[in-house]
């Protein structure tokens, strides 16, 4: 599928994917998807290219957090965005201030597509900022620790 967009999916279950790809699709994504369930397959499938990431913002053995750590560690610039139903405010605050792109619970699905358009478009402009001088590793360091102070602003910013 030379022609979808290359989509990692952190996701321990199935139907919990099924459903999200079944979402992409309503949005008119045209998508190739490799789901990983740990922090090994993740951190291994990083290797290849991908255009984004979906992660499950809450699962026993591997949370949206370490997620951010090991793609921080890559000096990776991917668009990370957070799917889950199960989380406070405060949590999700918390993971936008800890360099989530955005957060999305799951009973606003709708909101997937145009928040994925917008990130894949930040993204671009990212790169390209990155290309004038400024290393694309730097960028997403410096989006990843932002002032703790924020965290209410970003979760005010994200929740819309």
């Amino acid at each position: 599928m030379a022609d979808g967009l290359r989509v990692l999916l952190i996701e321990d279950s199935p139907a919990d994917a099924a459903l999200l790809l079944a979402e992409l699709g309503r949005a008119g994504l045209v998508v190739e998807c490799t789901r990983v369930e740990d922090e090994s397959g993740f951190c291994e499938q990083l290797k290849l290219p991908w255009d984004l990431i979906l992660a499950d913002g809450r699962q026993p053995q591997f949370d949206a957090t370490r997620a951010l750590a090991c793609l921080h560690r890559s000096g990776l610039d991917l668009p990370f965005i957070i799917v889950s139903g199960t989380v406070g405010e405060e949590v999700a605050a918390a993971a936008i201030v800890a360099g989530a792109h955005d957060y999305i619970f799951k009973h606003n699905l709708a909101r997937l597509g145009p928040v994925i358009r917008r990130e894949l478009r930040a993204a671009s402009a990212r790169r390209s900022m990155g290309a004038k001088g400024r290393p694309t590793a730097q960028l997403a360091a410096d989006e990843a620790s932002p002032d703790p102070a924020d965290t209410q602003q970003a979760w005010r910013r994200h929740s819309s």
